[in-house]
């Protein structure tokens, strides 16, 4: 079994029960809260392992939770909605979510799910000892979730900060988008691969220019990946 602390935030008291119920078979603690307001207070003060959040809340929705919590945290956090479009998984997803379920929802799915988040958050730490880069005029630091972009620190949204993390980590390696949201996101990603595109868009737009020592660059047809050039010539 698996143990932890678990915040579920949604209206929908059924559903908390239910997967309290769950939960706490598996192992878990279970905390609830009904209104977005109060779920933030209590991430902030009881300090969770995990969120489990919907979006339509009274209070403050589920958008801005997630916001506010990006902010503090970089903890495991799943969206379980009904709010199926597209566009509200991407944006979830974009917002620093670490998956994105659908209700009505499987009880054995949210498990799995849950315990790939954890397991991916797992492989992170121990794939990440040193948690910092350096390169010309760019370092990054995964201990305080810091880009540093010739000598200042630059506001980066979390899974903005990973994707530079992980290409950055492995110089000169073509990653395509389906292996990037596998092992970045690490759940089976819904709407396509437009997110890492939207990621590295707005990363170049920190960093295209900044040193002629590495590139962000797009292999057509394939990926991408972070290039060391050479600069004796």
């Amino acid at each position: 079994m698996l143990t932890g602390k678990v915040l579920i935030i949604d209206s929908d008291k059924n559903i908390c029960e239910l997967l309290r119920m769950c939960l706490e078979k598996e192992g878990y603690s279970v905390l609830i809260s009904n209104d977005g307001e109060e779920g933030l207070v209590k991430f902030s003060a009881l300090k969770p392992d995990m969120v489990l959040l919907d979006v339509v809340l009274p209070g403050i929705d589920g958008w801005q939770i997630c916001r506010e919590i990006r902010k503090k945290s970089n903890i495991p956090l799943i969206y379980i909605t009904s709010k199926a479009e597209v566009f509200d998984k991407v944006l979830g997803l974009e917002l620093g979510a670490d998956d994105y379920i659908v209700k009505p929802f499987d009880v054995k799915e949210v498990l799995a799910r849950m315990k790939a988040v954890m397991r991916r958050v797992s492989l992170v730490k121990s794939d990440h000892d040193l948690k910092e880069v350096h390169y010309d005029k760019l370092d990054i630091n995964m201990t305080r979730y810091e880009l540093k972009v010739d000598g200042k620190i630059l506001d980066t949204p979390p899974k903005e900060l990973e994707l530079l993390f992980h290409l950055a980590s492995h110089p000169n390696t073509v990653f395509n988008r389906d292996k990037l949201l596998d092992e970045v996101w690490g759940f089976e990603y819904y709407g396509g691969s437009r997110t890492i595109d939207v990621h590295i868009k707005r990363l170049r737009e920190k960093l295209d220019g900044v040193s002629k020592q590495w590139t962000l660059r797009t292999v057509w047809s394939v990926g991408y990946k972070f290039e060391l050039n050479d600069t004796s010539n």
